[in-house]
């Protein structure tokens, strides 16, 4: 079977899947963790778009793999099983939801003038910027003390992308809704997701359980946004399950 490929998320690095990945070794399930581009030193795209994102990032190979995607890249992967059905064959969405930010009939987001304000912070100081939302997105956590430790640590640990492409990719979560589309992923697909979340609220996951075709929703009744670091050993188990059904 393919080796399952994870997408991370917004300011962060491929190496923040490191200890889901040697849980998954254990089950057998081989792992691969591109960077976003912009990230890690990698190149960059342009226009910074979904489009441009999903299509730098899908494997050269045709054979449909699993592809599993946190926050920004949940939200890259569901695009990519929209715009290409044939190459993923089955969905693992970790914190996801269609749409990031409140609309006028969307109220399961944060507040258009917060990511704004993100925004002006990392024009100015993307470091600082990035340990604020790392403690932020996991406030609610049980663990958030060690969570924060953890993922400012690895921030430190690891080269930053640049301030251009951290604005281009909050411009890119601010301004995606991909609501009107969601009844077309016709691929099995499994939910992970913290009850704690405050970035993506539980209410998000609930919407894209009742509108995918073929969606199970797992809630992590102690976790904040990054469950597969809060409950590693849950989300491994329900990942693997997932995989190899």
């Amino acid at each position: 079977m393919n080796p399952l490929r994870l997408w991370h998320g917004w300011g962060m690095h491929p190496a923040v899947w490191s200890g889901l990945c040697t849980e998954l070794a254990q089950q057998d399930i081989a792992t691969q963790t591109p960077a976003l581009p912009g990230y890690d030193q990698s190149e960059t795209v342009a226009p910074y778009n979904l489009d441009a994102l999903v299509d730098a990032m899908l494997p050269a190979t045709n054979i449909p793999y699993v592809l599993c995607g946190w926050s920004l890249g949940a939200l890259l992967a569901l695009h990519a099983a929209r715009r290409h059905p044939q190459r993923i064959s089955r969905l693992i969405l970790i914190g996801a939801t269609p749409s990031f930010v409140q609309r006028a009939d969307w109220p399961h987001g944060i507040p258009l003038a917060v990511v704004d304000e993100f925004i002006a912070a990392v024009a100015h100081d993307p470091a600082a910027a990035l340990k604020r939302f790392m403690a932020l997105s996991n406030q609610n956590d049980v663990h958030a003390r060690s969570m924060a430790r953890t993922l400012t640590q690895m921030l430190t640990a690891n080269p930053l992308p640049t301030a251009e492409t951290l604005i281009a990719g909050l411009t890119l979560l601010r301004d995606s809704d991909l609501r009107a589309g969601i009844a077309d992923i016709t691929q099995p697909v499994l939910l992970l997701h913290g009850a704690r979340d405050p970035l993506m609220p539980v209410a998000a996951a609930q919407w894209l359980a009742d509108a995918l075709p073929q969606a199970q929703l797992d809630i992590l009744p102690e976790a904040a946004h990054t469950p597969f670091l809060s409950d590693q050993q849950h989300c491994c188990a329900s990942i693997a399950s997932f995989y190899r059904a």
